[in-house]
């Protein structure tokens, strides 16, 4: 695959960007009419102390309000929404592990998950919410000012609305900024969709407790933080336009090579190793010539995991487990609850390789099968795993480029941060999400992985299940090393 001109790449990659001036003002300002510095880290502590809410494991045959399917051993809602936990077969001939079975979240619902924006003084804010979740390992973190299923915002639940659901559901009335349908774990859920969503409002909008209004650039700093902006978020943020050719000029210069490699690679105005229509003929070659095949089976036929003790786990104790939880809840939609949650059984790690192309940052991604795509193969990172399942997996199983990262010299690991997955089906799943400076001399030929620059993957960003949940979530954390 060849180069193709900056100013092709620009035409191509930023025809939407010049308008995302805002944007990129709004990343540059750490305080502003709303917020001195510091303000927003004692209002997330404060929330954080008055959060409430008790998790506490049960079995799973004591669930309220769940049942377990006497034909299928399926976990079902008593109402027949929510979610399930059933089970998957999964056949991907010539990978390193060509069959196996598992237990798998279905749940077909569109979630809604929105961000609102508003100008203060010329400043663009997003309006977030301190949400605890059940699954999260520290009780509250930031979420988008909509988080729901479908299943709450109808309140099936019979629980109090969702706030400001309206702006989004009405979103025609207002700027839309972004909206596009993106994929959640799949390696977890089977065909999970949540609608992204960024609306712009210049009506008063009523500010509820809980919530507060932030700048992009408080939102980059709380990123480079553990465990403080949630996954939705994290993937609400990456669709949005961060690109276009004043971006430099708004941001200044970077810090170093590598980051002025990086505004480049935002910005669309350099090169780019191959042209988009290069790259999506890669990514159609990849999903046709994947032979891969999911399909629902009955959970209590999953070899392999065994349902004993109240919970599922796998037989050599890898992987996850299923596990139930009783929640009591003093600010949620519903103050009591029970539900099923996966439980990762340990860390895992997500990571970009990334090296300057003729002074443009380019990042290496993989065209990953996991057995919930809908569409068979999604750009992921360079490594995402986690690594002690691999202990006695055979050694073809082994991600490619995983001792390129753990072995990463301090110097040249730029980013490094511990972050939570969704806190409402899953119980303290956190990944390390890593961006690593790749040798000058790296240069792999593998065809599953590809050189793309952020302004590539931001246009990608504009349409459905092209990037992942863990990529999306990198790329909020590239974008928070522009300032």
């Amino acid at each position: 695959m060849s180069a193709f001109p900056p100013a092709a790449a620009a035409q191509a990659l930023a025809e939407h960007g010049e308008g995302s001036a805002s944007l990129v003002k709004s990343a540059a300002t750490r305080s502003g009419p709303l917020s001195r510095p510091g303000d927003i880290h004692r209002w997330l502590a404060e929330q954080r102390r008055r959060a409430v809410m008790d998790v506490r494991t049960v079995p799973l045959d004591s669930l309220t309000g769940w049942h377990t399917d006497p034909d299928t051993g399926d976990i079902v809602h008593a109402s027949g929404r929510f979610f399930a936990i059933a089970g998957l077969d999964v056949q991907v001939p010539g990978a390193g592990v060509p069959h196996w079975q598992q237990p798998i979240i279905h749940q077909p619902e569109v979630g809604v998950l929105g961000i609102l924006v508003k100008e203060f003084d010329g400043v663009l804010h997003c309006l977030m919410q301190a949400k605890i979740e059940p699954g999260n390992c520290n009780g509250v973190q930031l979420s988008p000012t909509v988080q729901a299923t479908r299943s709450n915002y109808t309140r099936v639940h019979e629980g109090s609305p969702v706030p400001y659901l309206k702006y989004f559901q009405d979103a025609a009335r207002h700027r839309v900024v972004a909206d596009v349908r993106q994929s959640e774990q799949g390696s977890w859920f089977h065909g999970k969709r949540n609608r992204n969503m960024v609306v712009e409002v210049t009506e008063d909008v009523e500010v509820r407790d809980g919530f507060c209004w932030m700048t992009l650039g408080q939102l980059h700093e709380l990123c480079a933080m553990d465990d403080a902006l949630n996954m939705d978020t994290r993937s609400v943020l990456s669709c949005l336009p961060f690109v276009g050719r004043h971006l430099p000029d708004v941001l200044g210069r970077g810090r170093d090579d590598f980051t002025e490699a990086l505004l480049r690679s935002c910005s669309g105005s350099g090169g780019s190793r191959n042209s988009m229509t290069e790259v999506l003929s890669w990514i159609t070659d990849a999903r046709t010539r994947t032979l891969s095949a999911a399909r629902r089976i009955p959970l209590r036929e999953v070899a392999h995991w065994h349902r004993e003790n109240g919970r599922i786990t796998h037989a050599r104790g890898l992987f996850f487990n299923v596990i139930g939880v009783s929640v009591t809840a003093g600010s949620r939609e519903v103050a009591a609850w029970s539900q099923p949650l996966v439980e990762p059984c340990d860390e895992g790690v997500v990571a970009f390789l990334a090296k300057p192309v003729d002074g443009v940052l380019h990042v290496l991604v993989h065209a990953r099968v996991e057995a919930g795509f809908l569409d068979v193969v999604e750009l992921g990172p360079t490594v995402q795993c986690t690594p002690s399942n691999y202990e006695l997996l055979p050694a073809e199983a082994r991600p490619a480029f995983l001792d390129e990262v753990l072995d990463a010299v301090p110097g040249r690991i730029r980013f490094d941060a511990v972050h939570s997955e969704e806190g409402g089906r899953l119980h303290h799943a956190r990944n390390r999400y890593l961006i690593v400076e790749a040798a000058d001399d790296f240069a792999p030929e593998h065809p599953d992985y590809q050189w793309l620059t952020l302004a590539q993957l931001s246009h990608l960003l504009r349409h459905s299940n092209y990037l992942n949940v863990q990529a999306r979530s990198l790329v909020s954390c590239l974008h928070s090393m522009t300032t």
